[in-house]
């Protein structure tokens, strides 16, 4: 027998509502203490599952948002809650009731980034891919992410580094959310993250940056560790919590959402038709906050992954089918996939198709990888994979969302404009299992959803 994480929606109770409560005035405080749920709770949950009191219950408040006011703090209202427990292995396959009355149990899957295969040398350098996206064209315009916040769910970002890169870098400390409140945000060890804000401020150089390091991270250099959806769901219960105030009481008018991450193999996920599995299941608890997330009116891009043919990363473990799963297949967000300074389609990127029910044209696009930028693996070293790509994207949409916030183009309808002003280099329109429906192509974006007059 083996214990692992899960994730169980509960009918709301006075100790799961407490719990939430505390958590949210923590929150907006700016306070960095941990909060939990009080073991009472635990009678709430199935046979066999102990409650982890270490995690705050999150509401499952799944209204659509409109443009009146309405909190996503405890209320009475809230009739499901999430919390995190743990199970033995073997009793999995008893777990399966559906019922909305009762407990729900659901994997807390683990997941992991999308890193560089090893060897391969930069194909260009971070000014040839701002050549590529128009960067000049676009700061002409004033399209820069002024006044756009770009949360990177990741490791963690260290702001000193990329200000030595020569980036005058934004972050605001107070909207975050993190397992480690023992460091600050924007002080994280020089990583993944640090690539990815990097990134993000290629097209987007006036940005503000949200640090969300829910993937913990060793020292500059040591390996890095792996994080849960469960920790996700706490992340983005933050954001959504912000973007589903009025518009003119949120800090920033747009929030884009960089998530280069994602299940690398169906073995980490509940077998195949169970209830509580994660690949497939519109139903499970972070693929519903990521759809409601994204109906508040943000961007969230996800990266495709590295499990393609040529190149899979070996926890793919020789398995380059069906690798676009969850969140990274979920109909509301752009998935990416890779290509490099040629435009070329780079051999780790997965392909798709995405996961039904779902979404099936997955990726979405594609954006460059495989330069030569943020240094943050060593000078030199490539910034790689479809993290990369990711977070290109990511600032190309918030590049566009300086004039344009989700009152005057949702998120849904921004992903199309997305998809449909993607350039492919070759071949026939219309999407493909490779780079999707084609490279993004912010210039031509911007001219689509924001004409020159």
């Amino acid at each position: 027998m083996v214990a692992i994480p899960v994730l169980v929606v509960i009918p709301a109770t006075d100790t799961a509502r407490e719990s939430a409560r505390v958590s949210a005035e923590s929150f907006a405080s700016g306070s960095r203490a941990a909060t939990g749920i009080d073991k009472a709770a635990e009678s709430d949950l199935p046979d066999g599952v102990v409650l982890d009191t270490s995690f705050a219950a999150v509401p499952m408040g799944m209204a659509v948002p409109t443009r009146e006011s309405f909190s996503m703090t405890a209320t009475s209202d809230d009739r499901q809650y999430v919390v995190r427990g743990m199970v033995d292995s073997d009793q999995i396959a008893s777990l399966t009731d559906t019922s909305d009355d009762g407990p729900r149990v659901f994997c807390d899957a683990q997941v992991g980034l999308m890193p560089i295969c090893p060897g391969d040398p930069a194909r260009g350098n971070a000014a040839d891919v701002r050549g590529l996206l128009g960067v000049s064209q676009l700061s002409r315009r004033h399209l820069s992410g002024d006044g756009v916040a770009v949360a990177i769910v990741d490791t963690g970002i260290n702001l000193a580094h990329l200000r030595q890169r020569g980036l005058s870098a934004r972050l605001d400390p107070h909207i975050f959310w993190t397992p480690t409140p023992n460091i600050k945000p924007g002080e994280y060890p020089v990583d993944h993250g640090t690539m990815c804000a990097y990134c993000v401020s290629i097209a987007a150089p006036e940005c503000t940056l949200l640090d969300f390091p829910l993937l913990g991270s060793t020292t500059s250099g040591g390996s890095v560790m792996d994080g849960f959806l469960s920790d996700a769901v706490q992340a983005y219960n933050v954001m959504l919590t912000m973007m589903r105030k009025p518009e003119a009481e949120r800090p920033y008018h747009s929030l884009v959402v960089n998530n280069s991450w994602g299940m690398f193999h169906h073995s980490w996920d509940f077998p195949a038709g169970h209830p509580g599995r994660y690949a497939d299941n519109p139903n499970h608890p972070f693929n519903l906050i990521v759809g409601s997330l994204a109906q508040s009116g943000a961007d969230i891009l996800f990266a495709a992954g590295n499990c393609g043919t040529d190149c899979p990363d070996g926890r793919c473990q020789g398995v380059t089918t069906d690798v676009i799963t969850g969140a990274n297949s979920h109909p509301d967000v752009l998935s990416v996939a890779g290509v490099d300074t040629n435009r070329d389609r780079v051999g780790y990127s997965s392909m798709g198709p995405g996961q039904a029910p779902l979404a099936t044209e997955k990726p979405d696009i594609a954006a460059y990888t495989h330069f030569n930028g943020s240094d943050a693996f060593g000078v030199g070293s490539p910034d790689g994979g479809t993290s990369t790509a990711c977070p290109v994207a990511a600032g190309c949409v918030a590049a566009v969302r300086t004039s344009l916030p989700p009152s005057m183009m949702s998120s849904a309808d921004l992903a199309e404009a997305v998809r449909t002003s993607a350039v492919k280099p070759s071949g026939p329109a219309g999407w493909d299992n490779e780079i999707g429906f084609g490279i993004i192509n912010p210039t031509e974006l911007a001219n689509q959803v924001n004409p020159i007059v």
